[in-house]
């Protein structure tokens, strides 16, 4: 296209100069003013002519190059570029490129494609435990498929995303966490309704999948409801707080319904529980970071709604992950302590009143060899929610086996002097290994 833009300019130069020959021969032959004016106006004419006749042979060429391009006749839908029948007299703007062309005329992926941007993230894990040795007091099976998590987690819209964890065990169906979050409420606070796991400590928030050691400590167990946890209905609001220089601060505050294992349970509907956490972190180094948390619950027990239990709980984790070699090497320390003051009647007296008073805490440490290996160990202590006279003491080494970021396999070698009454003691030696794996999209869970 571009030769033909140029070629009237030069049939324009070539032609003026011509013009301009003949009028100088005309006025060498005459001098005189009349015959030099003749002259001129047969050269502008003879230029004019010219033109036009280049101008006749461009459109030709044009058209016809135009009846070669344009696109043949289908039974499909096609797109008609405006410039296809310029108007007379108008050169047609350059054609646009084949990939644009193709763009127009083409829908790639069809309404498949399409559905399936409305879908959600959706992704399973399987936990596959194994359990061999002597436990006489909390025995497990030797094999179990012992949970399969599907999730499901998507944007709704740009002000609130939603998630859906369902576990699939060997004993049932259980809705995990299903909650949908308010993202851009005024004042800069979070809103999420729905159920899920309560902001109380740091081990009661993690999925069984994502624990560092196969079981969950023994204060979780005796303290904190087991591996469900305070896991409920209800409203859970957040924000961040104005805090000192280099400390990120948040608080929470929760309103459940009040039934979360036996840890609580509501016998009328105003028998709601309350859940507070506040964490503070702060990097200490470009590798380096503290991560502190205090934590307080209230809520109804089985006894009824004259009974309460109040859990608090302090905890404290220390990350070494150093950035140019995180996958390689990492350390992490963290412990937890909880304490249970819990309405009941007396078991010595009859209809006597009182409040059982239990303490617990886990200290656990995990360093990542290399890519593929991680160690780590735990110590366990806790008394019992209902009878403080009883009191568990365990020990728990670990070893991680990473095949991929897809898979894990672990090995765990578990012991426990563990109470069986006042002054009665039974030793467990156990020794429990783990398969996980993950299919799909799994979004990340809270740091």
């Amino acid at each position: 296209m571009k030769r033909f833009a140029v070629l009237p300019v030069l049939l324009l130069f070539s032609s003026s100069a011509h013009a301009q020959d003949a009028t100088s021969v005309a006025i060498k032959r005459d001098v005189s003013p009349a015959n030099t004016e003749d002259a001129r106006m047969k050269a502008l004419e003879a230029q004019v002519r010219t033109l036009a006749g280049e101008v006749t042979l461009l459109r030709s060429e044009l058209k016809e190059l135009r009846e070669t391009k344009s696109p043949q006749p289908s039974s499909g839908p096609q797109v008609l570029l405006a410039s296809a029948h310029p108007e007379p007299g108008m050169l047609p703007s350059s054609p646009a490129p084949a990939a644009a062309q193709v763009a127009q005329t083409q829908t790639f992926g069809g309404a498949s494609g399409n559905a399936k941007l409305l879908n959600p993230d959706i992704s399973l894990i399987g936990d596959f435990i194994g359990t061999a040795g002597h436990n006489k007091v909390s025995p497990e099976r030797s094999l179990e498929m012992h949970e399969s998590e599907v999730g499901m987690q998507a944007i709704i819209d740009p002000y609130a995303r939603a998630d859906a964890f369902i576990s699939f065990g060997e004993t049932g169906v259980n809705v995990e966490e299903a909650y949908v979050t308010f993202t851009s409420l005024p004042g800069g606070l979070l809103l999420k309704v729905g159920k899920k796991r309560a902001d109380f400590g740091k081990v009661n928030t993690i999925h069984n999948h994502a624990l560092p050691f196969i079981d969950r400590p023994l204060v979780t167990n005796n303290l904190v409801g087991g591996e469900d946890g305070i896991d409920d209905a209800g409203l859970f609001l957040s924000r961040f707080l104005p805090a000192p220089k280099n400390w990120f601060l948040e608080g929470s505050a929760e309103v459940l319904r009040g039934d979360s294992a036996d840890v609580f349970q509501a016998s009328r509907r105003q028998d709601v529980g309350v859940v507070g956490h506040l964490r503070a972190y702060r990097d200490l180094s470009e590798s380096t970071n503290l991560d502190l948390g205090l934590s307080y619950a209230r809520g109804h027990n089985n006894l009824g709604s004259n009974f309460l239990t109040n859990l608090y709980s302090g905890d404290a984790t220390l990350r070494w992950k150093p950035l140019r070699r995180a996958i390689y090497n990492s350390f992490l320390f963290r412990t937890e302590l909880f304490w249970s003051a819990r309405d009941q009647l007396s078991a010595a007296v009859p209809n006597l009143f009182q409040t059982q008073h239990a303490f617990g805490m886990y200290s656990s440490a995990e360093y990542r060899v290399n890519r593929r290996w991680t160690v780590g160990g735990r110590f366990d202590r806790s008394g019992h929610a209902t009878d403080a006279r009883l009191t568990d003491t365990g020990f728990s080494g670990i070893l991680t086996y990473w095949p991929s970021e897809f898979s894990q396999i672990r090995g765990q070698y578990r012991f426990g002097h563990l109470a069986t009454g006042p002054s009665d003691f039974s030793n467990a030696n156990e020794i429990l290994f783990q398969f996980l794996f993950v299919m799909g999209a799994h979004g990340a869970h809270p740091f």
